[in-house]
């Protein structure tokens, strides 16, 4: 069993994959060729927003996104401490201070209730993130970053696909990052990720940093970085993206099934999806209570798991003295301590899940 059908996917797209590639290997232009573009505007399309801009990685498009709103040392973002590192890493890097707030437990998303309390003078940012695959509570987000009068940037690493009130993840805010790592709804063969944003200004400036703050060759106008994606990378992204709409359903439908078999297990808690959103399941995750017994039980069936993620990011060593907790954070460290991710796939299918389901069902008895 897979944790992550890629080869299946493989198969099904094999012919557009290596038609792409083999276009790319052709023409030669490997860095900035016309794929790159050609992405950025079939994505542009996709998103509803107005500029794409690719880049090398899902953490270069948060970073990036930082540089394009001046945030430097001594300022302020506010984010969750339930993420992978990278959301708290790029503010780091910039010498600004990540502050923690605590997160819903039943969606394991940031708490909008508590975000106010945690703004000061310093605040110039929020990270939501969209994590496992549902967009957070982005209006209350929005609205009150409006009246603070700070910026809005999504990590929608593992929601890319997912909407909201009927507009898709990454076109919710001033800006959008997502991830095109090949384990992400969708992903390459390597690195990759994309910014999006309506903001002209925001564009351009993101598209300068990412090739070394270059306005045109050789002639630098801002600090920037080496930070574009392969065409190679692009051209697989294009060619997996023609069936991402039907992949995005079969998300949705394994996400559902899954919550209708794990319904009567007790002890076991799976998201809680709100009725204004869909969920493209980055990862199906659940909560247990004893989870280490229900690992081994899971391993010992045959069953594939992960934990995403086990240590919050203010009990990490790096981040202990760089981060501001306004707050108790105990709903994130009781969360890191009850995670499972199980398999999860477009290509997933019935028998599989009820295998995973049956499996389950004895591992918490």
């Amino acid at each position: 069993m897979k944790f992550i059908d890629l080869k299946a996917q493989y198969v099904d797209l094999r012919e557009s994959i290596n038609d792409r590639i083999q276009r790319v290997l052709e023409h030669g232009q490997y860095i900035m060729g016309p794929e790159v573009r050609e992405l950025e505007a079939a994505l542009e399309l996709f998103s509803g927003a107005r500029h794409c801009i690719t880049v090398a990685s899902g953490t270069e498009a948060l970073l990036v996104a930082l540089m394009a709103l001046g945030i430097k040392a001594g300022d302020e973002v506010i984010t969750t401490p339930f993420t992978f590192v990278a959301t708290a890493e790029v503010i780091a890097l910039l010498g600004a201070t990540p502050v923690f707030v605590d997160v819903e437990p039943d969606t394991c998303n940031i708490d909008p209730t508590l975000i106010e309390a945690a703004i000061s003078p310093r605040t110039r940012a929020i990270i939501p993130v969209s994590l496992y695959g549902q967009v957070a509570d982005m209006d209350e987000i929005n609205a009150l970053a409006a009246r603070h009068g700070f910026a809005v940037i999504e990590d929608g690493a593992q929601s890319f696909g997912a909407s909201y009130k009927g507009r898709r993840s990454c076109n919710l805010s001033h800006i959008g990052c997502t991830s095109f790592f090949p384990s992400k709804p969708l992903g390459c063969y390597g690195d990759g990720g994309a910014i999006f944003t309506s903001d002209d200004s925001l564009a351009k400036a993101m598209r300068e940093i990412r090739v070394h703050g270059q306005e045109r060759r050789y002639y630098h106008t801002r600090l920037g970085v080496g930070g574009r994606m392969d065409t190679l990378q692009c051209a697989i992204v294009l060619a997996k993206l023609e069936r991402f709409e039907w992949e995005v359903a079969q998300r949705i439908a394994a996400g559902e099934n899954y919550l209708e078999l794990l319904r009567t297990i007790p002890g076991v808690m799976p998201l809680t999806l709100r009725p204004d959103r869909t969920c493209v399941w980055g990862q199906f995750t659940i909560q247990v209570a004893n989870r280490e017994t229900v690992l081994a039980s899971l391993q010992a069936a045959g069953i594939p798991t992960a934990v995403h993620y086990p240590v919050p990011l203010h009990c990490q060593p790096a981040y202990q003295h760089l981060c501001r907790i306004p707050g108790t954070l105990s709903q994130a460290e009781a969360v890191a301590a009850r995670v499972i991710s199980l398999p999860m796939h477009p290509y997933i299918g019935q028998p599989t899940q009820e295998r995973i389901a049956d499996a389950l069902r004895m591992a918490v008895a």
